[in-house]
Order: C-alpha cells, then sequence, then structure tokens
C-alpha cells in the first residue's frame, strides 16, 4: 500500500530533539504566535516526552496514542504541528529582524505594492518552510483546476478545469500546447498506461495518447468527481453514488460495462486503490472498503462526521481527509477489519491528500484545506515541514519526480519543486 515506489518506513521521522538551557517552560506568547521578546527566557517549542515512555501495541511507527491525541485536541488539534502549535518545525516565520509573521499572504505584496518589505507582518512569499519552491506558474484555466496528470514517460502536462477545457502543456517550455473543449466541467482526471480519462457530467471521456484515439464511456448519471484502476478495471466514482467499472476490450478496442457497485447514498468524490481493495469516499460522510475481486462491500467506515473528501493508501495503512477538519489513519485489526490508529486535527476543512517522498526518499504528506493553504507533513510523526499558500483553495495535487503540481480555485496551476534538506547538508565554518 505505499503511495510510491513500494519504499517501506518503519522509522519516526518526527523533528531531532534538543536540549535547551532556558526556562523548562513554554512561552504563551510564542504558542500564540506574537511573541516580540528576544532573547526570550521560555521554550519556543513544546517540551519533549518523556525517555521512557512506551507506545501502546496499536499505535505502530509513531502515530499518537490516545494520550497525545486528546492533548492535541485540547491544544486545537495540532499536536505534530509546526506553525504555532509546537514540535520544532522547520519552517518558522520569524525573521532576523524578530519580526513575527502573521499566517496570511501580504495581499499588497500581491499587487507588487507593499511599502513594508522585510518589516512586513504578512508573508511575502508562496510558501514557508524551506523544503519547496515554485519553479513556475501555468495560466489560462477561468476556473477550478478539478484534476491534473502528467503520463509516465511524457513531456506533456495535462490540467481539467470547470471552465470545461483541458489544457496540455509543454513540459519543456511551460507553454500552453493546445486547449481541448469538453463540453462539459471536468470532475477529475487520471492517467493510465497510454490512456488519459476525464471525468465529465454522465460521462467519461478516454483518450489514447499514443494513437489520438478517442472513446466515451457512458453510464455515470451527474457528474464524475473520481477515476482510479484497479485489478484491470476503471472505476468512477459519480454524482448519484453509483460507482461504475469498465473493462477494456482490446480486440474491439472499447471499454465494456462490467459492474456497478451500489451503497453510498450521496456522490462518491474520492477513490484509491491497495492491498487488493477499493475505497471509496463519499459525501454521505462514510468510506466503503470493496473486495477488487468479487466487487462486494467489506466494510463501512464511519468515524468521519462531514463529507470525505479524499482517500490515501501508505504502506499498510489508508488515510483519509474530511470537511470535519481531520485526517485520521486507519489500520488493520486481526479479523481484518479497519478501525482509526490516529486522529490528527486541524483548524479548517480538508479537501485532498497526496503522498509522494521528498529528494532525501522521505514520505510526505501534502494535504490542501479550505483556507487556501496545502500543509506538508513528515510521516508517519506528522511534523508539518512546510506550507503552501494560494489565492483560492487548492483542489488538485499531483506528485511527479522530484516535483509537484497545484491547482487552485482561480484556475492558477503551480509547479513546485522539491528543495535539498539544508539542515543535513550544512556543514560548520
Amino acid at each position: 500500500m505505499d503511495f510510491d515506489g513500494g519504499k517501506r518506513v518503519f522509522n519516526r521521522l518526527g523533528p531531532n530533539q534538543q536540549t535547551d538551557n532556558r526556562n523548562q517552560k513554554v512561552c504563551f506568547h510564542w504558542r500564540a504566535g506574537n511573541c516580540n521578546r528576544f532573547p526570550c527566557p521560555f521554550l519556543h517549542r513544546e517540551l519533549s516526552a518523556p525517555a521512557n515512555g512506551t507506545a501502546s501495541s496499536k499505535r505502530p511507527y509513531g502515530f499518537a496514542t490516545d494520550d497525545q491525541r486528546s492533548t492535541m485536541a485540547r491544544r486545537g488539534g495540532g499536536g505534530f504541528n509546526t506553525w504555532g502549535r509546537g514540535g520544532g518545525g522547520r519552517g518558522g516565520n520569524v525573521l532576523n529582524n524578530n519580526v513575527v509573521k502573521k499566517d496570511k499572504i501580504c495581499n499588497f505584496w500581491v499587487q507588487g505594492s507593499c511599502s513594508y518589505g522585510e518589516k512586513c507582518r504578512y508573508l511575502h512569499s508562496w510558501c514557508t518552510g524551506g523544503c519547496f519552491a515554485m519553479l513556475t506558474q501555468l495560466e489560462g484555466h477561468q476556473k477550478v483546476v478539478s484534476g491534473i496528470a502528467l503520463p509516465v514517460g511524457s513531456d506533456k502536462l495535462y490540467t481539467g478545469s470547470r471552465d470545461e477545457t483541458v489544457r496540455v502543456w509543454d513540459c519543456q517550455s511551460g507553454q500552453c500546447a493546445g486547449v481541448i473543449k469538453v463540453g462539459g466541467e471536468v470532475g477529475c482526471m487520471l492517467s493510465e498506461g497510454p490512456w488519459m480519462f476525464v471525468g465529465l457530467p454522465n460521462l467519461v471521456k478516454a483518450w489514447n495518447v499514443q494513437t489520438s484515439a478517442e472513446l466515451s464511456l457512458n453510464g455515470p448519471v451527474g457528474q464524475v468527481y473520481s477515476l482510479v484502476v484497479g485489478n484491470d478495471l476503471l472505476f468512477a466514482g459519480t454524482q448519484d453514488g453509483s460507482i461504475l467499472a469498465w473493462k477494456y476490450n482490446a480486440a474491439s478496442n472499447c471499454f465494456e460495462p462490467a459492474a456497478s457497485l451500489q451503497g453510498h447514498t450521496s456522490a462518491v468524490v474520492t477513490l484509491v486503490v491497495g492491498a487488493n481493495r477499493l475505497y471509496s469516499g463519499s459525501m454521505d460522510k462514510s468510506i466503503r472498503v470493496w473486495n477488487l475481486e468479487n466487487l462486494q462491500c467489506l466494510q463501512t467506515l464511519t468515524d468521519h462526521r462531514d463529507v470525505v473528501m479524499s482517500v490515501l493508501c501508505w504502506d499498510q495503512f489508508l488515510l483519509s481527509c474530511s470537511l470535519d477538519k481531520t485526517i485520521k489513519v486507519w489500520a488493520a485489526t486481526e479479523s481484518g477489519n479497519l478501525e482509526v490508529t490516529y486522529t490528527h486535527n486541524e483548524d479548517h476543512g480538508l479537501l485532498n491528500l497526496c503522498g509522494m517522498h521528498d529528494l532525501e526518499s522521505k514520505p510526505v504528506l501534502l494535504c490542501s484545506g479550505n483556507d487556501n493553504t496545502v500543509r506538508a507533513y513528515d510521516l508517519p510523526s506528522f511534523a508539518e515541514r512546510g506550507k503552501i499558500y494560494a489565492k483560492q483553495e487548492i483542489r488538485s495535487i499531483h506528485g511527479g519526480p522530484n516535483i509537484f503540481f497545484t491547482g487552485d480555485g482561480t484556475g492558477e496551476v503551480r509547479v513546485w519543486q522539491w528543495l535539498a534538506d539544508q539542515s543535513a547538508t550544512t556543514t560548520p565554518a
């Protein structure tokens, strides 16, 4: 169930713990993000856990215990976060001149008219944390970017939008190489082998990028919000709560209807395949687990209190995020059923999960929220290591080799590059 390259991770990747000669008390001004004392007599990090602490057998690889979870809930859900909540993060938003940066982009800076410069208390950057940097910005879409796909080995990037177009971008020049009018709002996109799939209202479009063949897969009722391939089947999550499946027939060069999975009572907005299972998240607040062999529902997970926006497989875990402001980590019990082993809380509804590895091959989880940000977490510790800001909600995230892409509500697509961990490469003078 790895999300990239089959690499397994067994070590906790939390921030380094260092000794500190200051008063062993955490500065509450620092926690609130407004400490102006320098030097401050109190700690600007959370206290370390006791050295002799033991983890429950149900909390593998650094996920929080029930005691840690309740502590995080009392603090507003950020026990592993860096920004203003402790954890000794890499990002930091205090400048050399001791100006504490607010967690918000400066509107005047965006317009190119901020007169405060480095003394401005608002951010003059689209990201913090120092682990990634923006390479370029792709402009052209007029509405929210709802799908991004980069075919393996291709020099073309495909982006879909609710402006009813798919744009093709040249990866070398960054220029738009073509605009395809698809006749409906794009709900999602998927690249699999030579095929590019686009979810539309009442339809899935399929293009063969090698032969230019175009097929239409009929059957969906309403908008197609999610697509995934598993066990030689193409699955589509639809607005009416159905999950439709097609199987490719090479002899007739078409996708034939194979099954219709029923059970959700509202739109299926996210799908993922892992460990011979299909996982579906829905606006009915549930996650369903399906057997890929017989397509029967094995379990229904109902721990989320709002729309399940995204599901992701990582190692032997299932991760899910919801508008209920939580990321949940699910693990299999001895019976084979999934149960929540850790809940990470945030202050805003969560929209999308994307897993990848950084330049040091460390697993990173990107999570977008309806506060117009994407947070980057180390896994499995959930230590926050960076943040991306946007003008509107980021609805699409797609990983590539050493780079990744984000698409927001304004129609902007941004290309990001992973940076080397400076703390690991810097040597004393």
